[in-house]
């Protein structure tokens, strides 16, 4: 079973100020601006502030894991701006951006980063007048906003108290309209009503904010009913989800957009929409002559309760988000964070079928207490949970009368009002069950029940193949796991810590190894190596070369020949893989270190009196190129109480990162550890590594130290 999403009322600490990101925006000239955190310990970056865009276009977008396919992500994970230039280069890097999205903008992704410490990304948006890179000026204002906004980060953490993200994003309220004359003001209003056309006003969330008598009439509704509501909710012949999609083109874009709509019985109105930073206005008139072909307008829908352009966009959203995800727990964290959000629930439970029960596999929203009673519950129960899997048809229920009415021993105890019972079917064979909880009573019109029932579909054939994925990944973990050494011998005279840290969230195995051999009462031989690829067979191939390089090692006290022998035999096998790997020979009576490389990060060495070398021996190729390569053999002083570090790539590369940087880094780190216990100290340096930049690959770290 896999671990639940853990329920998360957000610290409640201060918040980033506002003034970071209208400071930025206001200095760039930007139409929307997102501020995301990367919370300490998370992989998930989250929204805290965001201008220039309603909640329900950012709802999505609040909370990003680190790994996906987003802008954001990818700047937090390499360290630098991230600039998209046009719609088309928008679709080209980033697809799933440009179809949920396909309007014409530009982007620009920010890190907020201090020397040692991410702490999150800056979006900004463009229209597409903007020119097609960013001045001088506005690169400057970018990065002056992140060392701002790092330093206020770095401040608060310092002080005890860091700034945590908040339960929903903060969205900066829109300019206000410079102050006018009251008799001005009362002058434009005249003139308004006196004119024959439509004139309203939406905010930047679609509400009306204003409507002259002529707009009112074109309409054939009464300000009154209109003030306060978006059109397309009140008016039933605007209900067509292209309308709603030319709003939200308008809001991204902040370029003019039009449409035709036709009001019943046969009167056609041409809507022209001009977008601003505070909200938009529209001009109303009527189309007169023949009306317009299905280019120039659209008819409404014929069904009485049409699926709202906002529904389409969310789910469509969260398609594209899921085939993103790679393991279980990415799909119920990824459906925890946009389902939430986009579709209104207040709580959500994740159940899937184990063994004849059903397991609480994720949630948000509910207590772990609550979730512990329903946990393991038979999947032959008489709940809603259980019987939705059984029957495969989904069950909604507005209050909890409803509930009642249809489960009579149902008792109230999870504070919600209405609830919607989704089954989890793949080819007809149930995997689980979804369960939404809603804090207010709800209709659940067709149109809602027929956006959920697709969330469940695409959520079961997710949770599906995430299934077959875990497996495959929990087989070549056991493989790894179990061609590694238990632990390491004891041997006399030296001190010794090992550890090994799998890669990132969502990445498969990896081929890291490391092996200690007492070949003789004074000598020993290390050594560490890493095999390309994450899958199976790099586990499998890794195991053959820890094996080889055992066996030379009783037989080899020369490094160089150790690796020579080794790649010989990873020639013969050709795998079509390749392997570094470092050989370290100790002779422990006269503190001596004889050691050769295969292409493998170099060896730190830290010296008894301070001080921290970085050990570039002449390296070889890696194993399996070439079958006659030649390993030169170095030879350095070992002397009692120097420390040897060894390591896999994993604990220095990073995207956008300079490797010799981050070598020097690690060197310094360990050259400034007070650590003398080595395994605490091997816990500095992974903690020094995770704090610099995010890491995605497997880390091996191998700590020796000789004693008089």
């Amino acid at each position: 079973m896999q671990h639940p999403v853990p329920h998360s009322p957000f610290a409640t600490g201060a918040a980033v100020p506002d003034s970071v990101l209208a400071d930025l925006v206001r200095d760039t000239g930007a139409s929307t601006g997102l501020v995301y955190l990367l919370p300490p310990g998370e992989q998930v970056l989250r929204l805290v502030l965001a201008s220039g865009v309603s909640e329900q276009i950012s709802a999505p977008w609040a909370r990003i894991p680190l790994n996906a396919a987003i802008p954001v992500a990818d700047a937090v994970r390499q360290r630098h701006m991230v600039w998209l230039g046009s719609q088309e280069e928008i679709a080209r890097r980033y697809p799933r951006l440009g179809i949920v999205l396909p309007y014409d903008f530009q982007l620009a992704a920010a890190p907020i980063t201090s020397a040692t410490t991410v702490w999150g990304g800056i979006v900004l948006l463009w229209p597409a007048w903007h020119p097609p890179q960013l001045s001088a000026a506005e690169q400057e204002s970018v990065s002056t906003c992140c060392r701002r906004t790092a330093g206020i980060l770095q401040q608060a953490a310092d002080s005890g108290r860091p700034l945590q993200p908040v339960e929903k994003p903060r969205l900066l309220p829109a300019p206000q309209p410079r102050e006018s004359d009251p008799a001005q003001a009362t002058a434009a209003l005249v003139f308004t009503e006196r004119l024959p056309v439509g004139c309203c006003a939406l905010d930047l969330d679609g509400r009306l904010t204003f409507i002259n008598p002529a707009g009112a009439k074109l309409l054939g509704a009464g300000a009154a009913s209109l003030l306060g509501n978006r059109p397309w909710e009140v008016l039933v012949w605007l209900q067509d989800p292209v309308f709603e999609e030319r709003y939200r083109a308008a809001v991204v874009t902040r370029q003019p957009i039009s449409f035709t709509a036709r009001r019943p019985p046969d009167r056609w109105l041409f809507f022209q929409l001009y977008p601003s930073d505070s909200g938009i206005s529209v001009h109303i008139t009527p189309v007169t002559g023949h009306p317009p072909d299905t280019a120039q307008g659209h008819r409404p829908r014929s069904t009485a309760e049409p699926v709202s352009a906002a529904g389409l966009y969310h789910l469509t959203h969260f398609a594209t988000a899921l085939t993103e995800a790679v393991g279980v727990q990415d799909v119920v964290e990824l459906a925890a964070d946009q389902i939430v959000p986009a579709f209104g629930p207040k709580a959500l439970a994740l159940m899937t079928v184990y063994e004849g029960r059903l397991r609480i596999t994720g949630f948000r929203g509910y207590s772990p207490e609550l979730m512990a009673r329903f946990d393991a519950a038979p999947q032959t129960s008489d709940t809603p949970a259980a019987r939705v899997i059984t029957t495969g048809v989904a069950a909604f229920f507005p209050s909890f009368a409803d509930l009642k009415r249809a489960y009579p021993p149902a008792v109230h105890q999870d504070e919600m009002a209405a609830w919607a019972f989704l089954p989890l079917v793949v080819s007809g064979r149930p995997v689980g069950s979804l369960v939404l909880g809603y804090d207010v009573p709800r209709p659940f019109p067709p149109a809602e029940r027929a956006i959920l029932t697709s969330v469940a579909g695409l959520l079961a054939q997710a949770l599906d193949r995430a299934r077959l994925y875990d497996a495959k990944h929990a087989l070549a973990h056991t493989l790894q796991t179990g061609l590694l050494p238990r632990a390491l011998p004891r041997i006399p005279g030296l001190d010794v810590a090992a550890c090994y840290r799998p890669a990132g969230h969502g990445m498969e195995i990896g081929g890291d190894f490391y092996d200690l051999i007492h070949s003789a009462p004074d000598t020993a031989t290390v050594a560490i190596g890493d095999v390309q690829g994450h899958n199976t067979t790099a586990a499998a191939l890794m195991g053959q070369i820890r094996t080889a390089v055992r066996a030379h090692a009783t037989v080899c006290s020369s490094p160089g020949e150790i690796l020579a022998r080794t790649n010989r035999l990873l020639t013969d096998l050709d795998p079509g893989l390749f392997a570094s790997c470092l050989v370290v020979h100790l002779d422990l009576t006269h503190h001596r270190a004889r050691l050769a490389t295969a292409g493998h990060p170099p060896a730190l060495l830290r010296h008894p009196g301070g001080g921290t070398d970085i050990l570039r021996v002449s390296p070889g190729l890696l194993l399996g190129i070439e079958p006659n390569a030649d390993y030169p053999t170095a030879e350095i002083a070992l002397p009692p109480g120097a420390v040897l570090a060894l390591y896999t790539d994993g604990l220095v590369e990073s995207p956008g990162i300079d490797i010799d940087d981050a070598t020097i880094a690690l060197a310094g780190q360990l050259a400034a550890s007070q650590r003398e216990n080595l395994d605490a100290l091997a816990d500095d340096l992974l903690h020094h590594a995770e704090r610099s930049a995010p890491r995605h690959d497997d880390i091996a770290l191998l700590l020796i130290r000789p004693r008089n």
